[in-house]
């Protein structure tokens, strides 16, 4: 090579020098170099200038030889020296050569190029910042070099370039961000060392609002969040922590809505910081931005509500879980119950309602399905009158998510309770659009009710009696079920034949209206035909909880209209034991449940004519159980009736069940429930049925405990002479008798009979086909 023609300016030495492998000469080089551009800057001939800088970087940086691209470096550097302040005009041609040698494959290389280009920034300062990008892109890869010298060197260039970022007030951070995004997402620990340690610095200089860009990189912040190294997690911790502390300082101008469903994936993670860290993000993201985060509940609710049956291994992540739960319950309010779907969607403040007017409408129960938490909403911020924001409540979305953990066998119990609290609240807050739902969530509601804990039975239960009571679901409306069919039942509920004539007008009218209660809706009545089949195909179910399932619908709903209905129910049911079964246990819940106090003084009287139309209607169907039917009328205090009954007893078959039905009987006659009874045999000339009643059941019964219990309370009774029946004992029970006078005993004794004989020939039936199969397994 012709070094004095081609190259020059430069001389034959300093070409030589810059190729020499000898550091030592190289740098002599470099000083003829920088002496060479100082007076071309004197002179201010800028074409000159150029030529030097080009023949370094075409003719020795990027040159094949590795000597020559070392001298190449050095001298660049010396070229921006001799430049000082005027370097800034030629930084392109200055910074590319270099970058290029950033990806050499000698390490040596790779440190001189580090080297030559702190240099080259320290010399410019803030000129660099419009070539900011390559500076970072070219940073980011050496500080993942296997090299420590090269690592180090780069390290040296970052702290500077971070200086005159920091001090600087012109950075391009619209720029920047694609690169940040990009480069954000390296799974390399030292890159993203690097990417944290920026992103720190960036946040801290008050001139550079990040915040606005937060979206763009706070997946890949969460993502560095699960690094292996605790000092990159601990760094992008701070930084996150930095941010949040941002966003509640100035909550009106950050994107929430573009950061929602980053939380909602994080907020899933397997890893706990990550699921932590983005709960307690969403916990301030409810809180602050308040219903504008409504449009994303679903996913919320599907992130949530499996955190809220953690143990206390995972107790944090579960405690904010639990507070962004009801923040995010409290945004739903009445107005998003408005039918007209076709108006654009609601518009209303971006803040969430005060907690007075988030206050629940009266409903059947007092509430301990109350949405309300003690989360404060005193860090909710305030928008002007002109700031309004659209917000939907996609409650199909809502439903289904509910739908799926209710559904899911292998949630926890918080869960599944939190979940029967959503769907109560969103009856009580939007029923018309919830009764849109009813059909489908009613299966799951019902097979709740055999779930394990008595508390999601009390929840189940609240939420079934809600249903069953709210206005919102009369057929009427146009929001009942949605086939508009009949909820009657029919021959495929509970085995009811189709003649529906037997339901007389009188026990419609009781079963839609009492004048002791709020009016049923449409789904009241659906409710108890659909709750008396699981009875009858579950009846463990029956067994273990039926009676706490009934006591607590009484609480909730009306215990009248509950026990008319069932009675309705089971007049028609065709599966006769299990009928029988289902009346005893309704009988000794009539009889022994404080809950239904009210109801047993109702019927002491037979006062009324709802309470006589009630007694007609539990009679019918209690005759599926002659035992039952008799304590029903000692409840009633129709004691003549009763021993009518007992006289019946001779005919029927006396089985052993039937005896310890008996025998249960005068168990019952000696508890509180019976006081008023017992007294009654004081008064011999009154009374003559009910100790002719007593004396007929001690006959039925053997020898045993029972027996000599009854034998002794008869015992007690007074001038036992006075027993005889007479026409003067008439006067006496008159006005007993007055005040029931439209029963017609005739036709319930008929009736009575009549069941009687249905459960003898299905006894009968059954005991036929248990002979045929022995014949069967006998041959």
């Amino acid at each position: 090579m012709n070094a004095e023609r081609d190259l020059s300016p430069l001389t034959p030495g300093v070409v030589r020098a810059l190729t020499d492998k000898l550091y030592e000469k190289r740098k002599v080089a470099a000083l003829e170099i920088e002496k060479l551009v100082r007076e071309f800057v004197a002179q201010n001939n800028t074409s000159q200038i150029k030529h030097v800088i080009q023949i370094l970087s075409q003719e020795f940086a990027l040159s094949q030889h590795p000597h020559s691209r070392k001298g190449g470096l050095i001298g660049l550097a010396a070229c921006s020296i001799a430049l000082g302040k005027d370097s800034g005009l030629y930084l392109k041609e200055l910074i590319e050569p270099v970058l290029t040698c950033f990806n050499d494959a000698d390490s040596r290389l790779r440190y001189y190029a580090c080297e030559a280009l702190y240099n080259i920034v320290k010399v410019a300062r803030g000129s660099v910042l419009p070539h900011f990008n390559v500076l970072f892109d070219g940073l980011s890869k050496l500080a993942a070099d296997p090299d420590p010298n090269v690592k180090s060197g780069s390290e040296l260039l970052d702290r500077l370039l971070k200086d005159i970022v920091t001090e600087s007030n012109q950075f391009d951070l619209v720029g920047f961000i694609p690169l940040l995004r990009e480069r954000i997402y390296s799974n390399n620990q030292y890159a993203r060392q690097f990417i944290i340690s920026w992103i720190l610095v960036l946040e801290s200089v008050p001139d550079i609002n990040l915040l606005d860009y937060l979206p763009e990189i706070l997946d890949g912040l969460f993502q560095i969040l699960g690094d292996n190294s605790k000092e990159i997690r601990k760094m992008c911790e701070v930084a996150l922590g930095e941010f949040l502390k941002e966003i509640k300082k100035n909550p009106s101008s950050v994107k929430f809505a573009e950061m929602a469903n980053i939380l909602v994936i994080h907020c899933q993670a397997a890893d706990d910081l990550i699921q932590l860290t983005a709960m307690c993000w969403m916990r301030e993201f409810i809180q602050l931005a308040g219903r504008v985060m409504l449009p994303y509940s679903s996913g919320i609710l599907t992130a949530v509500l499996p955190c809220l049956s953690y143990d206390d291994r995972k107790k944090n992540i579960k405690e904010v879980a639990n507070v962004c739960n009801q923040s995010l319950m409290k945004l739903v309010i009445p107005e998003d119950d408005e039918m007209d779907e076709a108006k654009p969607s609601m518009t209303i403040p971006a803040e969430p309602t005060t907690e007075e007017s988030l206050s629940k409408p009266e409903a059947v129960t007092t509430g301990s399905l109350d949405a309300s938490g003690d989360s404060s909403n005193s860090g909710v911020f305030t928008v002007t009158s002109c700031e309004r924001i659209q917000v939907t409540l996609n409650l199909d979305g809502i439903v289904q998510v509910l739908d799926y953990h209710l559904s899911d066998t292998s949630i926890g119990m918080m869960t599944r309770i939190a979940v029967l609290k959503w769907l109560y609240h969103l009856y009580i807050k939007t029923p018309r659009k919830m009764f849109r739902h009813t059909d489908s969530l009613f299966p799951i509601l019902l097979r709740t009710l055999s779930d394990e804990s008595d508390e999601v039975i009390l929840k189940d239960l609240e939420l079934l009696a809600e249903i069953a009571s709210s206005p919102a679901g009369q057929t009427e409306e146009g929001h009942g079920p949605s086939d508009g069919s009949d909820v009657r039942p029919g021959p495929v509920e509970l085995h009811v034949p189709a003649r529906t004539g037997q339901l007389s007008s009188s026990s419609t009218k009781g079963l839609e209206c009492s004048p002791s209660s709020p009016t049923m809706n449409s789904y009241f009545y659906k409710f108890m035909i659909n709750l008396l089949k699981r009875f009858s195909s579950e009846r463990k179910l029956l067994e273990t909880r039926g009676a706490f399932i009934i006591r607590q619908l009484c609480l909730l709903l009306n215990a009248e209209n509950i026990f008319h209905s069932m009675a309705d129910i089971l007049l028609r049911e065709e599966d006769l034991k299990f009928a029988s079964t289902m009346v005893h246990t309704l009988n000794t819940i009539l009889l022994t449940s404080s809950e239904l106090f009210q109801l047993r003084n109702q019927l002491k009287d037979l006062k009324t004519p709802e309470s006589r139309n009630l007694f007609c209607c539990l009679y019918r169907s209690w005759c599926h159980n002659p035992v039952t039917t008799v304590s029903l009328c000692f409840l009633t205090q129709n004691y003549k009736h009763a021993y009518d009954l007992i006289q019946k007893f001779g005919d029927l078959e006396v089985t052993v069940d039937f005896l310890t039905e008996v025998d249960k009987l005068v168990q019952l006659i000696e508890c509180p429930i019976f006081t008023y009874l017992r007294l009654q045999l004081l008064d011999v000339k009154s009374n003559p049925y009910l100790i002719k009643a007593l004396y007929g059941l001690l006959m039925l019964l053997p020898q045993s405990s029972a027996f000599q219990l009854l034998s002794h309370r008869l015992q007690c009774v007074p001038n036992p002479e006075l027993m005889q029946t007479t026409d003067n004992t008439k006067p006496s029970t008159s006005f007993k008798r007055t005040a029931a006078s439209n029963i017609d005993y005739t036709e319930l004794l008929q009736h009575f009979e009549k069941v009687q004989n249905k459960h003898l020939e299905a006894r009968h039936q059954r005991a036929g086909r248990a002979e045929q199969l022995d014949r069967r397994v006998v041959l």
